[in-house]
Protein backbone atom coordinates (compact mmCIF):
# COMPACT_ATOMS: atom_id res chain seq x y z
CA UNK A 1 0.00 0.00 0.00
CA UNK A 2 2.91 2.36 0.75
CA UNK A 3 4.81 1.58 -2.18
CA UNK A 4 1.68 3.34 -4.36
CA UNK A 5 2.32 6.25 -2.94
CA UNK A 6 6.25 6.45 -3.86
CA UNK A 7 7.07 9.09 -6.30
CA UNK A 8 9.60 6.56 -8.67
CA UNK A 9 11.63 9.52 -9.86
CA UNK A 10 13.19 10.23 -6.76
CA UNK A 11 16.77 8.69 -5.42
CA UNK A 12 16.78 5.95 -3.62
CA UNK A 13 17.46 8.03 -0.63
CA UNK A 14 14.11 10.24 -0.96
CA UNK A 15 12.47 6.79 -1.85
CA UNK A 16 13.59 5.36 1.48
CA UNK A 17 12.73 8.64 3.45
CA UNK A 18 9.04 9.00 1.74
CA UNK A 19 8.47 5.44 2.72
CA UNK A 20 8.97 6.54 6.71
CA UNK A 21 7.41 9.39 6.66
CA UNK A 22 4.21 7.32 5.11
CA UNK A 23 4.65 4.58 7.38
CA UNK A 24 2.77 5.93 10.73
CA UNK A 25 -0.41 7.76 10.45
CA UNK A 26 0.37 10.90 12.55
CA UNK A 27 -1.84 10.84 15.62
CA UNK A 28 -0.61 14.41 16.72
CA UNK A 29 1.79 17.02 14.37
CA UNK A 30 5.01 17.43 15.85
CA UNK A 31 4.16 21.14 16.93
CA UNK A 32 1.86 20.06 19.28
CA UNK A 33 3.42 17.34 20.90
CA UNK A 34 6.52 19.56 21.09
CA UNK A 35 4.04 22.05 22.22
CA UNK A 36 2.77 19.64 25.09
CA UNK A 37 6.12 18.38 26.03
CA UNK A 38 7.94 21.74 26.49
CA UNK A 39 4.81 23.24 28.38
CA UNK A 40 5.56 20.10 31.39
CA UNK A 41 8.90 19.71 31.30
CA UNK A 42 9.37 23.02 32.01
CA UNK A 43 7.60 22.81 35.40
CA UNK A 44 9.90 22.02 38.27
CA UNK A 45 9.50 18.94 39.95
CA UNK A 46 11.97 17.64 41.38
CA UNK A 47 11.87 14.26 43.08
CA UNK A 48 10.36 14.29 46.32
CA UNK A 49 8.82 18.00 45.97
CA UNK A 50 6.06 16.88 43.33
CA UNK A 51 3.49 18.10 45.06
CA UNK A 52 4.21 21.45 43.99
CA UNK A 53 3.37 20.90 40.95
CA UNK A 54 -0.47 20.23 41.77
CA UNK A 55 -2.10 23.92 40.88
CA UNK A 56 0.33 23.95 37.40
CA UNK A 57 -0.75 20.48 36.69
CA UNK A 58 -4.05 21.39 36.91
CA UNK A 59 -3.44 25.14 34.97
CA UNK A 60 -2.63 22.58 32.08
CA UNK A 61 -5.24 19.60 31.84
CA UNK A 62 -8.08 20.91 34.44
CA UNK A 63 -10.47 21.45 31.24
CA UNK A 64 -9.24 17.93 29.23
CA UNK A 65 -10.09 15.33 32.70
CA UNK A 66 -13.30 15.09 34.68
CA UNK A 67 -11.03 14.69 37.83
CA UNK A 68 -7.40 15.55 38.67
CA UNK A 69 -5.90 14.67 42.27
CA UNK A 70 -2.84 15.24 43.97
CA UNK A 71 -2.42 12.27 46.20
CA UNK A 72 -0.43 12.65 50.03
CA UNK A 73 2.69 10.77 48.28
CA UNK A 74 2.69 13.96 45.33
CA UNK A 75 1.27 11.58 42.72
CA UNK A 76 -1.19 13.97 40.31
CA UNK A 77 -3.61 11.42 38.97
CA UNK A 78 -5.71 12.52 36.01
CA UNK A 79 -9.09 10.67 34.91
CA UNK A 80 -11.19 10.65 31.89
CA UNK A 81 -14.22 8.53 32.33
CA UNK A 82 -15.62 6.67 29.39
CA UNK A 83 -19.13 7.59 30.28
CA UNK A 84 -19.99 3.58 31.05
CA UNK A 85 -20.94 1.65 34.45
CA UNK A 86 -18.48 -1.09 35.66
CA UNK A 87 -16.25 -0.14 32.93
CA UNK A 88 -12.34 -1.36 32.79
CA UNK A 89 -10.12 0.83 34.67
CA UNK A 90 -6.78 1.52 32.57
CA UNK A 91 -4.06 2.74 34.21
CA UNK A 92 -1.14 5.06 32.38
CA UNK A 93 1.92 5.57 34.36
CA UNK A 94 4.84 8.04 33.62
CA UNK A 95 6.98 9.38 36.48
CA UNK A 96 6.48 13.27 36.87
CA UNK A 97 9.80 13.54 39.13
CA UNK A 98 13.32 14.77 37.95
CA UNK A 99 16.55 14.90 38.91
CA UNK A 100 17.87 18.20 40.41
CA UNK A 101 19.83 18.80 43.94
CA UNK A 102 18.67 20.45 47.27
CA UNK A 103 19.92 22.64 49.19
CA UNK A 104 22.38 22.11 52.23
CA UNK A 105 23.60 25.38 53.15
CA UNK A 106 23.52 28.73 52.76
CA UNK A 107 26.87 31.02 52.40
CA UNK A 108 28.09 34.34 52.93
CA UNK A 109 28.37 35.80 49.27
CA UNK A 110 25.41 34.23 47.65
CA UNK A 111 26.71 30.71 47.18
CA UNK A 112 25.10 27.98 48.26
CA UNK A 113 25.93 23.92 49.16
CA UNK A 114 23.96 21.20 47.90
CA UNK A 115 23.74 17.59 47.86
CA UNK A 116 22.25 15.81 44.15
CA UNK A 117 18.81 14.01 44.30
CA UNK A 118 18.49 10.96 41.82
CA UNK A 119 21.33 10.34 39.63
CA UNK A 120 23.29 13.49 38.48
CA UNK A 121 26.35 12.89 36.82
CA UNK A 122 29.15 15.72 38.02
CA UNK A 123 30.76 15.88 34.27
CA UNK A 124 27.67 18.00 33.40
CA UNK A 125 27.01 19.83 36.24
CA UNK A 126 30.05 22.69 36.21
CA UNK A 127 28.78 26.35 35.15
CA UNK A 128 25.22 24.54 34.52
CA UNK A 129 22.54 26.64 34.59
CA UNK A 130 19.88 26.06 37.78
CA UNK A 131 16.52 27.60 39.17
CA UNK A 132 16.35 27.50 43.15
CA UNK A 133 12.80 26.90 44.38
CA UNK A 134 13.08 28.02 47.54
CA UNK A 135 10.47 31.02 49.29
CA UNK A 136 11.29 33.07 46.23
CA UNK A 137 12.63 31.47 42.78
CA UNK A 138 16.07 32.46 41.95
CA UNK A 139 18.76 32.01 38.91
CA UNK A 140 21.93 30.61 39.65
CA UNK A 141 24.75 28.68 38.04
CA UNK A 142 26.90 26.34 39.44
CA UNK A 143 30.55 27.73 39.87
CA UNK A 144 33.71 26.16 38.05
CA UNK A 145 36.91 25.89 38.94
CA UNK A 146 38.84 28.17 35.67
CA UNK A 147 41.35 25.53 33.57
CA UNK A 148 44.03 28.21 35.08
CA UNK A 149 43.79 26.98 37.76
CA UNK A 150 44.02 23.17 37.52
CA UNK A 151 47.02 23.07 36.18
CA UNK A 152 49.21 20.22 37.36
CA UNK A 153 46.27 19.48 39.79
CA UNK A 154 44.31 16.20 40.08
CA UNK A 155 42.14 16.26 36.70
CA UNK A 156 39.31 14.29 38.86
CA UNK A 157 35.79 15.44 38.71
CA UNK A 158 34.50 17.03 42.13
CA UNK A 159 31.60 15.25 43.37
CA UNK A 160 28.02 17.30 43.54
CA UNK A 161 28.36 17.90 46.95
CA UNK A 162 31.61 19.88 46.64
CA UNK A 163 30.13 22.11 43.68
CA UNK A 164 28.19 25.49 44.73
CA UNK A 165 25.39 27.43 43.18
CA UNK A 166 25.93 31.30 42.77
CA UNK A 167 22.90 33.30 42.94
CA UNK A 168 24.89 36.57 43.02
CA UNK A 169 25.32 39.34 45.40
CA UNK A 170 22.83 41.71 47.00
CA UNK A 171 21.59 39.30 49.84
CA UNK A 172 22.73 39.44 53.02
CA UNK A 173 23.37 36.03 54.64
CA UNK A 174 20.05 36.17 56.64
CA UNK A 175 18.08 37.51 53.51
CA UNK A 176 19.15 34.61 51.47
CA UNK A 177 18.72 32.06 54.05
CA UNK A 178 15.46 33.75 54.38
CA UNK A 179 14.75 33.29 50.94
CA UNK A 180 16.14 29.89 50.29
CA UNK A 181 15.41 27.28 53.73
CA UNK A 182 18.06 24.52 54.28
CA UNK A 183 15.51 22.22 52.07
CA UNK A 184 14.67 23.86 48.80
CA UNK A 185 14.99 22.42 45.24
CA UNK A 186 17.34 23.35 42.66
CA UNK A 187 16.66 22.14 39.27
CA UNK A 188 17.99 22.46 35.76
CA UNK A 189 17.15 25.89 34.50
CA UNK A 190 14.31 25.07 31.28
CA UNK A 191 15.73 26.02 27.98
CA UNK A 192 14.91 23.50 24.90
CA UNK A 193 16.01 23.84 21.04
CA UNK A 194 15.21 22.34 18.19
CA UNK A 195 17.75 19.84 16.45
CA UNK A 196 16.86 19.63 13.03
CA UNK A 197 13.44 19.13 12.21
CA UNK A 198 13.23 15.97 13.93
CA UNK A 199 14.56 16.35 17.39
CA UNK A 200 14.37 18.84 20.30
CA UNK A 201 16.73 18.91 23.38
CA UNK A 202 16.10 20.10 27.00
CA UNK A 203 15.07 19.01 30.55
CA UNK A 204 13.48 16.50 32.40
CA UNK A 205 12.47 14.81 28.97
CA UNK A 206 12.67 11.68 31.34
CA UNK A 207 10.01 11.34 32.31
CA UNK A 208 7.57 14.20 32.09
CA UNK A 209 7.53 14.08 27.85
CA UNK A 210 5.79 10.54 28.02
CA UNK A 211 3.65 12.09 29.98
CA UNK A 212 2.84 14.75 28.03
CA UNK A 213 2.55 12.47 25.26
CA UNK A 214 0.51 10.25 26.96
CA UNK A 215 -1.74 13.06 27.98
CA UNK A 216 -2.24 13.88 24.72
CA UNK A 217 -3.40 10.81 23.25
CA UNK A 218 -6.40 10.60 25.95
CA UNK A 219 -7.32 13.59 25.38
CA UNK A 220 -7.83 13.81 21.95
CA UNK A 221 -9.25 10.08 22.01
CA UNK A 222 -13.17 10.71 21.45
CA UNK A 223 -15.00 9.08 25.04
CA UNK A 224 -17.30 6.70 23.28
CA UNK A 225 -13.35 5.20 21.80
CA UNK A 226 -12.15 4.66 25.12
CA UNK A 227 -11.90 0.83 26.28
CA UNK A 228 -12.54 1.98 29.65
CA UNK A 229 -12.20 4.54 32.27
CA UNK A 230 -8.58 5.92 31.88
CA UNK A 231 -6.40 6.87 34.73
CA UNK A 232 -3.48 8.81 33.93
CA UNK A 233 -0.55 9.18 36.77
CA UNK A 234 1.75 11.53 37.07
CA UNK A 235 3.96 9.62 39.65
CA UNK A 236 6.19 10.51 42.19
CA UNK A 237 9.22 9.53 43.37
CA UNK A 238 10.78 6.93 41.00
CA UNK A 239 14.09 8.65 40.51
CA UNK A 240 14.71 7.96 44.42
CA UNK A 241 12.55 5.32 45.72
CA UNK A 242 13.16 1.68 45.01
CA UNK A 243 9.11 1.37 44.92
CA UNK A 244 8.45 5.03 43.84
CA UNK A 245 4.83 6.80 43.97
CA UNK A 246 3.60 4.47 41.87
CA UNK A 247 2.99 1.98 44.12
CA UNK A 248 0.46 3.97 46.19
CA UNK A 249 -0.87 5.54 43.05
CA UNK A 250 -1.42 1.83 41.66
CA UNK A 251 -3.06 0.63 45.16
CA UNK A 252 -5.99 3.97 45.61
CA UNK A 253 -6.73 3.46 42.02
CA UNK A 254 -7.12 -0.28 41.61
CA UNK A 255 -6.80 -0.83 37.84
CA UNK A 256 -7.71 -3.92 36.17
CA UNK A 257 -4.40 -3.60 33.62
CA UNK A 258 -1.61 -0.80 33.41
CA UNK A 259 0.66 0.67 30.56
CA UNK A 260 4.12 2.02 32.69
CA UNK A 261 5.35 4.59 29.81
CA UNK A 262 9.10 5.55 30.69
CA UNK A 263 12.32 6.58 28.46
CA UNK A 264 14.66 4.17 27.70
CA UNK A 265 18.25 4.55 26.33
CA UNK A 266 18.65 6.10 22.77
CA UNK A 267 21.68 4.70 20.81
CA UNK A 268 25.17 6.88 19.85
CA UNK A 269 28.34 5.82 18.65
CA UNK A 270 30.42 3.86 21.12
CA UNK A 271 27.65 3.04 23.48
CA UNK A 272 26.85 -1.45 23.22
CA UNK A 273 23.98 -1.70 21.01
CA UNK A 274 22.35 -4.33 22.77
CA UNK A 275 22.10 -1.78 25.88
CA UNK A 276 20.34 0.77 23.63
CA UNK A 277 17.45 1.57 21.31
CA UNK A 278 17.94 3.23 18.04
CA UNK A 279 15.97 6.56 18.39
CA UNK A 280 13.96 7.88 15.55
CA UNK A 281 12.76 4.10 14.63
CA UNK A 282 9.44 4.24 17.41
CA UNK A 283 9.05 3.00 20.33
CA UNK A 284 10.55 -0.42 22.22
CA UNK A 285 8.26 -2.54 24.84
CA UNK A 286 10.23 -5.00 27.23
CA UNK A 287 9.93 -8.23 27.74
CA UNK A 288 10.55 -9.16 31.17
CA UNK A 289 10.13 -11.22 34.40
CA UNK A 290 8.63 -8.34 36.25
CA UNK A 291 5.94 -7.46 33.58
CA UNK A 292 3.12 -9.53 32.64
CA UNK A 293 4.13 -11.53 29.25
CA UNK A 294 0.31 -11.70 27.80
CA UNK A 295 -0.34 -8.06 27.47
CA UNK A 296 3.17 -7.56 26.62
CA UNK A 297 2.73 -9.90 23.43
CA UNK A 298 -0.74 -8.30 22.91
CA UNK A 299 0.42 -4.49 22.99
CA UNK A 300 3.31 -5.46 20.46
CA UNK A 301 0.28 -7.05 18.10
CA UNK A 302 -1.46 -4.10 18.29
CA UNK A 303 1.48 -1.85 17.81
CA UNK A 304 2.30 -3.82 14.20
CA UNK A 305 -1.49 -4.12 13.48
CA UNK A 306 -1.59 -0.12 13.20
CA UNK A 307 1.44 -0.19 11.56
CA UNK A 308 3.54 1.72 14.31
CA UNK A 309 7.50 0.54 14.52
CA UNK A 310 8.19 -1.32 17.99
CA UNK A 311 11.28 -2.62 19.23
CA UNK A 312 10.92 -5.34 21.34
CA UNK A 313 13.60 -5.32 24.13
CA UNK A 314 14.55 -7.89 26.83
CA UNK A 315 14.86 -6.84 30.46
CA UNK A 316 15.47 -10.38 32.16
CA UNK A 317 14.65 -9.11 35.89
CA UNK A 318 13.41 -5.63 35.93
CA UNK A 319 12.85 -2.87 33.93
CA UNK A 320 14.22 0.08 35.91
CA UNK A 321 11.17 1.41 35.46
CA UNK A 322 7.57 1.36 37.63
CA UNK A 323 6.48 -1.57 35.72
CA UNK A 324 7.44 -4.26 38.45
CA UNK A 325 6.03 -2.12 41.16
CA UNK A 326 2.77 -1.80 39.58
CA UNK A 327 2.62 -5.77 38.31
CA UNK A 328 2.88 -6.23 42.23
CA UNK A 329 0.47 -4.09 43.88
CA UNK A 330 -2.51 -5.80 45.52
CA UNK A 331 -3.13 -9.10 43.83
CA UNK A 332 -1.11 -7.78 41.12
CA UNK A 333 -1.98 -5.64 38.13
CA UNK A 334 -1.60 -6.97 34.57
CA UNK A 335 1.66 -4.24 33.09
CA UNK A 336 3.02 -3.50 29.85
CA UNK A 337 6.21 -1.68 30.14
CA UNK A 338 7.06 0.99 27.04
CA UNK A 339 9.95 3.15 26.35
CA UNK A 340 10.66 6.21 24.27
CA UNK A 341 13.98 6.52 23.04
CA UNK A 342 16.25 9.38 25.13
CA UNK A 343 19.89 10.45 24.23
CA UNK A 344 21.86 12.33 27.67
CA UNK A 345 19.91 10.82 29.88
CA UNK A 346 19.87 13.03 33.36
CA UNK A 347 20.85 15.69 31.75
CA UNK A 348 19.85 19.25 30.96
CA UNK A 349 20.34 18.64 27.21
CA UNK A 350 18.11 15.57 26.82
CA UNK A 351 17.31 14.56 23.49
CA UNK A 352 14.32 12.83 21.97
CA UNK A 353 12.67 12.05 18.14
CA UNK A 354 9.74 13.88 16.99
CA UNK A 355 8.42 10.96 15.40
CA UNK A 356 9.11 8.65 18.13
CA UNK A 357 7.01 10.85 20.66
CA UNK A 358 4.17 10.66 17.67
CA UNK A 359 4.61 6.66 17.76
CA UNK A 360 4.36 6.41 21.48
CA UNK A 361 0.93 8.91 21.19
CA UNK A 362 -0.12 6.35 18.92
CA UNK A 363 0.71 3.53 21.14
CA UNK A 364 -1.43 4.94 23.95
CA UNK A 365 -4.34 5.68 21.93
CA UNK A 366 -4.51 2.26 20.35
CA UNK A 367 -4.02 0.39 24.14
CA UNK A 368 -6.64 2.63 25.70
CA UNK A 369 -8.77 1.85 23.03
CA UNK A 370 -8.45 -1.41 22.34
CA UNK A 371 -11.29 -3.42 23.04
CA UNK A 372 -9.79 -7.09 22.80
CA UNK A 373 -7.20 -5.82 25.33
CA UNK A 374 -10.10 -4.87 27.59
CA UNK A 375 -12.11 -7.99 27.09
CA UNK A 376 -9.28 -10.04 28.44
CA UNK A 377 -7.79 -7.92 31.08
CA UNK A 378 -11.20 -5.86 32.37
CA UNK A 379 -12.72 -7.38 35.47
CA UNK A 380 -11.80 -10.55 35.27
CA UNK A 381 -9.26 -12.83 37.79
CA UNK A 382 -6.14 -13.27 35.65
CA UNK A 383 -4.41 -16.50 36.35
Amino acid sequence: MIEKNINNTGSAEEVKEEKEEKAVKTYASAEQLKEDIIKLCSVPSLSGFEYRASERVKEIYGKDFDEIKTDLVGNQILLRRCGRENAPKILVDAHFDEVGMIVCDVLEGGFLRMARVGGIDPAIMQAADVIVCGNETLRGVVISTPPHLRAGKDAKLPPVEELLVDVGLGYTLDELRELIPIGSPIVYAAAYSDLGDKYIAGKSFDDKACGAIAARAIIDTPQKELAGDIYLCFSAREETSMYGGALSATYKTEPDYAMVIDVNLGNAPDIPSNETVKIGDGISVSYSAATHRELTKMTIELCKQKELPVIPTASPSSTGTNAPTVNLVRDGVPTVDVGLPLRNMHTYNEVIHLGDCNVLCGAVREFICSKEIAERFGREEIL
